[in-house]
């Protein structure tokens, strides 16, 4: 059976476009897991936070060299010092098979290998498999925040490894979480999803009967195709319950002018604290974040460029030294977010007690773009904290067993993820 290419769904006066079938082309020639319902919600709930820095560090600066309790902080760590013991921090850690310099970042959360050739499939990030085994029973599954400019490779992805547009606007994200439209926007709103999930009926009885007519392999691209549409019509049923119900009132005021991006800790910590209360008020139960400061020209004494030249210093201790001065504000501005996470209290102890935090990157050494190694905190959670979790620096252990230890905080059984091959050794529950 050939298709034109004109022959697309239609439902309410509305087109949705066909996946790519091999009836469209010019010549003939997921399998999804099942949900698993999550646990009966208790009181506080567990939560993730994933921030990725597309910097790396200067080595020296962060690593540890003694392993377990009694370590010797580092300069980096010492800005963390007064959360000395809510932290583990992780050296020999990373992804096999992701090579590919900046283009790791595309694979800092499901550890798809080698995102740098033209031939790489992209599969489904550790926060969006997470979403898929939850029930829903926040406004907003997930949230996707960038600080700086997409260098073009989000961490978050869909199952067939589409990247999640992140919002990098704080105003935009503090009006969707706490401002309450009014009676009739509500309403304008409520009519406007209504309208969505109508067209997705007709459109479905469209691809049923369109799917009779075509070989083995596009059925299962239609298949997949409608799987998507129910998805998003149970989205759409979720989004018209929530735009009745009152968004919560926070104590933040956005400031009239936003701080520009070269103002990297003003920008960090006002999406810091966003988030923060976007976890206390449970708008949502998973956030990641994309620290993205490498195209960004900091206002900061002495530094007139973008911070990537910074990164490929070549040893040069004029060029270090201000890199060092960028990477003590993300450091800095990590302290504060524990500040604020700590100083939040939930049911005899802390939001940081029920939000597991991780804090990396896909780069170790940026200056030769090397992707072993990587710099790994982890934070909250319901683990033991304190320690230096030293592994094999030659040959890491895959970071992908950090990942399904954060999972099963989080209350999914699940005893393997990507790349992982179990749970992270030496990583305690408390």
């Amino acid at each position: 059976m050939h298709l034109h290419r004109r022959t697309f769904l239609r439902g309410s006066g509305a087109a949705v476009a066909l996946p790519f079938l091999e009836a469209l082309a010019p010549t003939g020639p997921r399998a999804r897991g099942v949900v698993q319902g999550a646990a009966a919600t208790v009181a506080p709930p567990k939560r993730m936070l994933l921030i990725m820095s597309n910097m790396g560090v200067i080595p020296k600066n962060f690593f540890p060299e003694t392993p377990g309790p009694d370590y010797e902080a580092t300069p980096y760590l010492e800005i963390l010092a007064r959360h000395r013991g809510r932290f583990t921090v992780c050296s020999g850690l990373s992804h096999p098979e992701v090579g590919g310099a900046h283009a790791t970042e595309k694979s800092f959360l499901n550890a798809a290998p080698h995102p740098g050739r033209s031939t790489f499939k992209n599969t489904i990030s550790m926060d969006q498999f997470a979403v898929e085994q939850t029930a829903t029973v926040t406004r907003f599954p997930s949230l996707g925040l960038i600080v700086g400019y997409n260098t073009g490779g989000m961490p978050s992805t869909t199952r067939d490894g589409v990247q999640i547009p992140p919002e990098r606007d704080p105003a935009v994200i503090y009006r969707k979480l706490f401002v309450q439209g009014t009676p009739e926007e509500v309403k304008q709103r409520i009519e406007e999803l209504s309208r969505g999930a109508s067209i997705l009926d007709f459109v479905l009885d469209d691809a049923h009967r369109l799917e009779k007519h075509l070989p083995s392999r596009d059925r299962q691209r239609i298949e997949q195709y409608c799987n998507s549409v129910r998805e998003l019509e149970v989205r759409l049923g979720q989004s018209q319950a929530w735009e009745q119900k009152p968004k919560p009132a926070v104590d933040l005021q956005l400031p009239r002018t936003l701080p520009d991006d070269s103002e990297i800790q003003a920008q960090t910590d006002l999406m810091y604290d966003i988030t923060r209360l976007a976890l206390e008020t449970d708008a949502t139960r998973i956030v990641s974040i994309f620290l993205a400061p490498l195209r960004v020209k900091p206002k900061l004494p002495g530094i007139t460029g973008e911070t990537h030249g910074l990164t490929h210093h070549g040893g040069d201790p004029t060029k270090l030294a201000l890199l060092q001065s960028v990477e003590e504000i993300i450091y800095g501005s990590f302290a504060r977010l524990l500040d604020g996470l700590v100083a939040a209290p939930e049911a005899g102890g802390t939001l940081l007690d029920n939000t597991a935090v991780l804090f990396g990157s896909n780069l170790s050494n940026a200056n030769s773009h090397d992707t072993t190694n990587l710099p790994i905190l982890l934070a909250g959670g319901g683990f033991r904290h304190g320690h230096h979790l030293a592994f094999d620096r030659k040959n890491n252990t895959p970071l992908a067993n950090l990942f399904v230890s954060m999972l099963q905080d989080y209350g999914l059984e699940v005893e393997r993820f990507a790349s992982s091959t179990g749970t992270l050794t030496g990583l305690e529950r408390a």
